[in-house]
This record gives C-alpha cells, structure tokens and sequence, in this order.
C-alpha cells in the first residue's frame, strides 16, 4: 500500500467512526453569523457577548489533554477556536479527536482574548460540515514564519484549489483580478458603453493576425474556429448603429505558450464612434490609471522589466515607431531601404521575419531596438500599413503608415487601438493582402471575410477601436512575473494519470 492510500485509508476509518456514532459528516448547511475578519476588526463589541457562529477549514490543530485548539480559515481570514471538553461536551470532543487538518468545520462559541493575547472564539459547540478524503500539503508556522512552503509553480498551477488555500499571495493576486474586471466594465459602463456577446465560434478568424484553432460542428458538417480577436463582430454593431460597444471575453490562439502567453485569454475591446486614436489613447490612459486604483489602491508598481518603478500617475509618453526606431536604431523606417533593416537584425543574429515584407521588418527592428526602453507608460504611435491591415491610414498623408498606437509598459504590449478603417474598398485591398500573405504560408494572416465587408459596404462611422490585455495588465498591478500566477486555471502540459489523484507533495 502506497503512502496515499494510507492516507486515505486513516481518514477514510475516521469517516466510518463518525457516522458509527451518529454524525452527519456532510450535512446541508451551516448558518454562520461572523466571518473571521469580522470577529478580529470588531473585538471590543463582540468580546464575551452572545456567540457567534464562525465556520472554515482546519489549518491548524493542537490537542492539549482536555483541551485543544485549532485555527479555521475562512475566504477573510483566521481565527483561531478554543475546544474544552467541559464545554463542548464528551460528543463534541469525540469530534475534535476525529479531526483532521484540511477538514471543514462549524463552531458557535464566545469571544475572548487568550493569556498570549490572540483574539479567539471559545466554543460551545462544533460541527463537521465536511471531512476531507486526503490532506493538503504540509505548510508549518512558528511564529509567523512558514516553513516547508509549496513551492513549485507547476504543481501549485495543477493543484490551484490548494494553491488558494496555502498561499494568501496566490489569493490576492485573483482577487485583485476581479476588482480590475470590475473596475474596467464600471468606467466603460459609466460612459455609456454597451456590453454585448459576440460568438465564439466562428466560420472565419479574423481581427488580429494569429493562429487559430479548428473544431468541427458536426450538425452543420463544417470546420468553425475559435476567435482570435473580437473585433469584427462589434464594427459590425458599430455600423448597425451601436455608437459605443465593448466586449470583455475570452480568446483563443493556437501558439507559444510562455510567461506572457496563454492559449485563452481574457481581453477587452471597445468601438467608439465619431473618436479617433488620439481620443482612444485619452481614454486608455485614464482608464489603466482608474483600474490601478480600484484595484490595487497605487498608482506605482515595480517594473516588470525591473527597471525602478513604474508611474502610472505620470503623463504617458507619446511618440511615433519612426522617432523610436531612429533614436535607438539609427533608422528611418520611412526613407532608408530594406536592406539597412536587414542588416541590423543580421548583424546583431537577431530572429528575421518568416515572410517576407517591409512592415514585419520595421517591426522585427522596433521590438529588437525600442522596446527594451520603454519601461514608462508609452504610447507608440503610427505604425506600417502593411502590418496594420483594420487601421485607417494616416491623415498626414504619408502612405506608408496608419492611426495606430499601442501601449508600452516595462517592456511589454498592454494595448493596441486604431483609428478604424472604414473604407470598404481600402478594407478589401489589405484583406486580399493578407490573403496572400497567408498564400506563402503565414499562419497568422487574417482572412478575407466577405460577411465583414459586406457590413462596412453599408457605411460605418469613423470610430476608436481598442483592445487591451487584460491578464497582462493584471500581472502589472499585482506584481507579477507570469500570466499563470493571474489566472484561476492556467493550460499546462497533462501529466499520464494511474486513475488516482496524483501524489500530492509534502
């Protein structure tokens, strides 16, 4: 017998004793009066008044002869539980001798403050609510210190419903998850932005230049995608008279998995008609600050590039691709030729793009030259035609670029936005570009979607569109190195299962 059947078995014996004497080890429901946040915020009221009735999972557990102590963990908090068998009575320490750490318990007892000054609850009697089949990883406390603490990151991706309940950073970090989310639909909502669905299956991939991935509706006998943007379904509520529409939803793209990337993502994308970039970059810039706020309480935060502090208080710079790519490359993106580019990724063994063009070449440079340096909030602004196929071209004039900006944070891309191009037949020359793109073999090449064109054939305003990362911007704010520390369930790689629950580490 392995080490975790005995441990199952052990429980598994304690189970059977519980219900040999009449105990319910799974009962409907407790009603629970005070979480244990409550109890320590507001001792000098409750202290030695009626009881309260807290409720939580064992994470500690001392017995002492007659007397034991625990302490309960609830989603505020501990608390720790004085157990007296001359309160409790002779059932109630039968229980208490039955338990173990990872169980789930009730207790109804008085406040009070220990000889060692611990604000407590004395109970009167307890309640098992649920006995757990297999304990958690052993994490030991002495004095505020943890020892013994789970820390490798697969294991606590994998096992995430023990990750939350050992380690409190984990928790706040998805906590703070849910403030931004909320924090990011409450600033669209209070300006008048519509909150729409749109399909996650599609019978075309469009929006960004990713690759997708393919299911098959077996009703309709076709190959559907999942999105890869949410894009083109809200333009074309745009054109239906939706003057302002966001979407907060998952995406998916069929790619490298790393630090940054996840296969699904959560990502938030907004149209505003009659705006352009310029407005869109306004609007951005005041939104990140108001999310910071309500969600993490600061404006600054640790670099993700480990470059001091980042400032989100602080005007956000602006400056065009061709004055970064110039200061940091020597280049000019516009006047010098492909072979200038080429030679300074080549002479620096940088990668080169897989197709050929010189959009993803100006690209390739910027991310390799300009990038590094931007670790203060930048916008950068004007991008290539040729690699901004939904971006309107430029006012200036100058044909080689687009309205287009996206947002730089230590290093990293949080946002990308448009003026929106709303030309129909501009819109299906740069589509059939990147058809043939995807001809010689660039996966991530957007589609020619007819239904799209169609839409926009009908007239679309000028408008702002933008589309934000939402993980990313949540790893910026809780301090965060990867996008698996801020997502409940992060993709991993599945381990060869045996039909048992894999060992858990101690």
């Amino acid at each position: 017998m392995d080490r975790l059947d005995q441990l199952r078995r052990i429980r598994s014996e304690k189970l059977a004793r519980m219900r040999e004497i009449g105990i319910d080890p799974y009962p409907p429901r407790f009603e629970r009066t005070h979480l244990a946040s409550e109890i320590i915020e507001r001792f000098d009221s409750l202290e030695e008044g009626p009881p309260v009735r807290v409720a939580g999972r064992v994470m500690s557990l001392r017995e002492m002869g007659k007397a034991s102590f625990a302490h309960l963990q609830d989603g505020s908090g501990r608390i720790q539980i004085y157990l007296r068998s001359d309160s409790i009575g002779a059932d109630g320490f039968e229980i208490v001798r039955l338990l173990d750490l990872g169980d789930i318990v009730g207790v109804s007892g008085v406040v009070f403050r220990t000889r060692t000054g611990e604000i407590s609850v004395r109970a009167g009697s307890i309640a098992v609510l649920c006995k757990a089949a297999l304990p958690l990883p052993i994490v030991k406390e002495k004095d505020g210190q943890r020892f013994d603490d789970v820390t490798d990151k697969e294991h606590r991706y994998r096992q995430r419903h023990a990750d939350l309940i050992l380690n409190p950073a984990a928790r706040k970090s998805l906590e703070l998850r849910s403030r931004m989310i909320r924090s990011l639909r409450g600033f669209l909502d209070a300006r008048s932005f519509l909150e729409v669905e749109t399909p996650v299956l599609q019978i075309l991939p469009g929006g960004a230049n990713a690759r997708p991935f393919v299911t098959h509706h077996n009703a309709l006998g076709i190959d559907l995608y999942l999105r890869i943007a949410l894009e083109l379904h809200l333009k074309r509520l745009l054109v239906g008279g939706i003057e302002k529409v966001y979407e907060l939803a998952k995406v998916f793209r069929n790619e490298g998995m790393d630090r940054e990337h996840n296969p699904e993502f959560t990502l938030l994308e907004f149209y505003w008609a009659y705006a352009d970039y310029f407005d869109a970059m306004d609007l951005v810039e005041e939104m990140v600050r108001t999310a910071a706020l309500e969600a993490a309480g600061a404006l600054r935060f640790p670099s993700p590039a480990g470059e001091g502090a980042i400032d989100l208080e602080a005007p956000f710079q602006r400056m065009s691709m061709r004055e970064l790519i110039a200061e940091h490359a020597g280049i000019d993106m516009i006047s010098d030729p492909d072979e200038r580019l080429l030679a300074y990724l080549q002479e620096r063994s940088l990668p080169l793009p897989k197709i050929p063009g010189r959009g993803p070449l100006i690209e390739y440079v910027f991310d390799a030259a300009a990038v590094p340096h931007l670790n203060q909030p930048t916008f950068v602004t004007d991008h290539p035609k040729s690699t901004s196929p939904l971006a309107k071209g430029h006012r200036s004039g100058m044909p080689e670029l687009t309205e287009r900006f996206e947002l730089y944070i230590g290093g990293h891309e949080y946002a990308n936005a448009f003026s929106e191009l709303n030309d129909p037949a501009d819109q299906r020359a740069r589509l059939e570009e990147q058809a043939r793109r995807g001809e010689m073999g660039d996966e991530e090449a957007q589609r020619l979607d007819e239904e799209f064109l169609t839409a926009i054939e009908h007239g679309m305003p000028p408008a702002a569109g933008v589309g934000i990362g939402v993980d990313r911007l949540v790893m910026l704010l809780a301090g965060e190195a990867s996008i698996r520390d801020v997502i409940f369930f992060p993709h991993l790689k599945p381990i060869e299962r045996t039909g048992k629950s894999e060992e858990l580490q101690q």
